[in-house]
């Protein structure tokens, strides 16, 4: 049988992996190895893909990739002696108890003042990035979604100057599956740090070992950093710290990264190891008196005839061996193997291969986790089920169950719209309102006192209060919107949402990993734009990015707001609502174009680990708050005001440089009646409105600031648009092309011409759909 024919709730042992190339070595690297017990948890609310559990945590697969995996159901799980033991008293180390492995033989100090450079390496959701923030102080985002530090990060560690340490991407093995692997694996063998930090969660030990027996194999000062050992202790279980260091040659201490318990000592011990570069004392993880014999005998072999060749190449002679005996066609390439060493190369595999009953790849994976196993036996006290896993045990119940999965999604992002418009957002965006109001007063009476000049009085109270006062009233509504999305992505609950989607978006030609950034997109499109780089396959990555933009970000929330109280005082919520959902439909339907023309082809394979739930914590929701205030602020006193400022002035002059009475006969009013007929057909042809979407090309906030510089009341504005020009110009402003910023990230990522026609489209398309809406309207008897 397969593992797609398993029943929830039923164990079995794998017994092949079928598949080829890069996919297959990244199923053997999760840990779907021959041998391996896996127990069917449950299917996605729509029935693909699955969920299941093997090595001690969740992993989903589609339907269509558990077909090629063949299964014996076994009718009671094996209970591993590490397990056995669980039943034993064994005092728990304390959090910050000191490694005592350091291996002298071989040790070269480096000179005095030589910059120590670290890389920061362990699997998602292992802590990795809040650890980074514990030894630098560095201000970063620290997310539960798998893949959210897709950056190379730099920091100084605290207190000591002359180091440097790097966050690099979370990653599950150091084969080239994905771009953040590629990145890892790149910096590691070019850049040559003098240490590694490798993080690994304590309570899901086996799965992240299995990293760590392939840097250990690199053969760079390394330290391995047991996070998460708080959560190991209060569970009732307990990891022999001295044991593991023996078993794996290097430096093992027990941190809590969260409760910031043990940083000094691994600081410690990783200057140590970097400064006297003691490498690890053990490179060797093949048992060469059993079935591993072969595996070992193998490895040993290659190392001979390419010996010479690594060390030209740059690359450690074990970690060559190792990747080229699991069919690492970029190790090869690199080696530069005449066609007589190739032959001898594939003759030394095929003979493994035969005496070990297993594939090339297969052998090497299960080598490693037969390795883990042997070391988790000797040391590790396995606790009970922890209570977080317990806890998303119940909640996923509910949040990914089968007919609750889908309305939950829908009331939670309801919630969190609600909230943010009608009840906190609102009431302090209103707050502030009153505030500046009060400001605006003060000042304009204190400068009438002064005799100030009209033309600076008319600066300062129409250009920049009347513009930048207007957009910053809308600052608490786009921070009370960023507070919810980040809970939910660093609650975990992002990770569901891709999961139980999936289906959905595979419809439309993507994965449910590309709900995320399209999610985050709801916030700004430039961090969604940036959070595309999780996805490891390039039609996914691009077509994630071009939908991206159709999602409603916080910066038009501005616009709505505005016109919303202005035309549909009492259907606020529908319109919003509305608006969203039309951003959403419209994604929808240019991806289905985009799928049948410029990216055929079906999605990547949907292989992502579910964490556990963990409550966010407050210091880093707090963080990413005030980074969003700040950008917003930066963006309304630079971008904003010097766009308030130009147009205040070309609404102000006439081309002769004389201040005008009637601003129809201004500098603006000329550049912006060009374009106006261009929207005449959609309701909104007046100059004003043309200026104000041109401006808002630099940010969408601009188009209010904008406004309430030309349009001095609500009078003016009744006049200029009627409720079904204002329905119009909201479809128009949801999609026409995103603010610059956004433009320069798909720039970024994609390139200038990607950039352009994004640029293009999105106007193209804004039209038609704000043109259809008018037409529409008007067979209504809308006018």
């Amino acid at each position: 049988m397969t593992l797609k024919e398993l029943a929830i709730g039923k164990t079995a042992v794998i017994r092949s992996v079928g598949g080829e190339g890069a996919l297959r070595q990244h199923f053997l690297d999760m840990g779907l190895i021959p041998d391996a017990e896996v127990t069917l948890v449950k299917f996605a609310p729509m029935g693909d893909p699955l969920e299941l559990r093997v090595h001690g945590y969740e992993l989903t697969l589609r339907l269509a990739d558990a077909d090629k995996i063949t299964v014996q159901e076994v009718q009671t799980a094996s209970v591993s002696s590490a397990a056995q033991r669980s039943l034993r008293s064994i005092p728990h180390p304390g959090l910050g108890e000191g490694g005592k492995y350091h291996t002298k033989a071989g040790e070269r100090p480096l000179p005095e003042g030589e910059m120590l450079t670290f890389a920061l390496v362990g699997n998602q959701n292992c802590g990795k990035t809040t650890l980074f923030n514990r030894l630098t102080g560095s201000n970063q985002h620290v997310g539960n979604f798998p893949g959210v530090t897709v950056d190379r990060k730099d920091g100084q560690i605290l207190g000591h100057t002359n180091t440097r340490i790097t966050d690099l991407p979370g990653i599950y093995s150091m084969s080239p599956y994905s771009s953040e692997e590629i990145v890892t694996r790149q910096f590691i063998l070019q850049e040559r740090p003098r240490g590694i930090i490798n993080i690994v969660d304590a309570s899901n030990i086996e799965r992240n070992l299995y990293l760590t027996m392939q840097l250990l194999e690199l053969d760079v000062p390394m330290v391995v950093a047991l996070n998460m050992m708080d959560e190991v202790r209060q569970n009732g279980g307990s990891i022999l710290i001295n044991e593991m260091e023996q078993a794996l040659g290097v430096p093992v201490v027990p941190i809590s990264a969260a409760k910031n318990e043990g940083i000094d000592e691994l600081i410690d011990h990783a200057l140590h190891v970097a400064k006297y570069q003691e490498r690890p004392g053990r490179q060797d993880f093949c048992d060469p008196n059993s079935s591993g014999s072969a595996v070992h005998r193998c490895i040993h072999g290659i190392m001979s005839l390419i010996e010479d060749h690594a060390a030209d190449a740059g690359i450690p002679l074990r970690f060559a061996a190792s990747k080229l005996a699991g069919g690492d066609g970029n190790v090869l390439e690199q080696l530069k193997l005449d066609e007589n060493e190739q032959d001898g190369l594939e003759h030394i595999v095929v003979q493994m291969e035969k005496e070990r009953g297993l594939d090339r790849a297969a052998a090497i994976a299960d080598m490693r986790f037969r390795f883990i196993q042997k070391v988790c036996s000797a040391t590790v006290v396995k606790p009970r089920e922890s209570r977080e896993h317990a806890r998303s045990r119940r909640i996923d119940r509910i949040l990914t169950g089968k007919y609750t999965a889908i309305p939950a999604f829908i009331a939670i992002m309801g919630l969190v719209f609600y909230l943010t418009f009608h009840v906190i957002g609102a009431f302090l965006s209103d707050l502030l309102e009153t505030g500046i109001g009060l400001l605006t007063d003060l000042t304009d009476r204190g400068l009438t006192a002064a005799n100030v000049h009209p033309t600076l009085h008319s600066l300062v109270i129409d250009g920049i209060f009347g513009g930048v006062g207007s957009v910053l009233s809308f600052l608490p509504i786009i921070v009370t919107l960023f507070f919810f999305l980040s809970m939910l992505e660093d609650s975990g609950y992002m990770a569901r949402v891709a999961f139980v989607m999936d289906k959905l978006l595979r419809k439309i030609g993507l994965s449910g990993r590309s709900i995320v950034p399209m999610l985050i997109g709801f916030g700004c499109t430039v961090p969604g734009v940036m959070a595309s780089r999780t996805l490891s396959s390039e039609r996914d990555r691009k077509m994630t990015i071009l939908l991206t933009p159709f999602m409603s970000c916080s910066a038009k929330l501005p616009i709505y707001g505005f016109f919303t109280a202005a035309f549909f005082p009492k259907h606020g919520a529908l319109v919003m609502i509305l608006l969203y959902f039309g951003g959403i439909l419209t994604a929808i339907l240019a991806a289905l174009l985009m799928k049948g023309s410029l990216f055929r082809g079906e999605p990547v394979p949907f292989v992502m680990e579910l964490p556990n739930y963990r409550m966010p914590g407050a210091k880093n929701v707090a963080q990413l708050l005030w980074e969003k205030a700040k950008d917003f602020l930066t963006r309304a006193f630079t971008v904003i005001f010097v766009a308030t400022i130009v147009i205040w002035f070309l609404q102000t002059f006439d081309p002769k440089f004389h201040m005008v009475e009637d601003s129809q006969n201004s500098m603006l009013a000329l550049l912006a009646g060009w374009i106006a007929p261009v929207f005449r057909p959609l309701g909104f042809g007046d100059w004003r409105v043309s200026t104000a979407l041109i401006t808002g090309l630099l940010a969408k906030e601009s188009v209010v600031s904008t406004l309430s510089v030309l349009v001095p009341d609500s009078g003016a504005l009744y006049a200029m648009l009627t409720p079904l020009g204002a329905a119009c110009l909201l479809v128009f402003c949801l999609l026409y092309t995103p603010c610059i910023a956004a433009v320069a990230a798909i720039k970024r990522e994609l390139g200038v011409k990607w950039a352009a026609a994004v640029v293009a489209e999105q106007c193209i398309v804004a039209w038609i759909a704000a043109c259809l809406v008018h037409l529409a309207g008007m067979l209504l008897g809308f006018v």
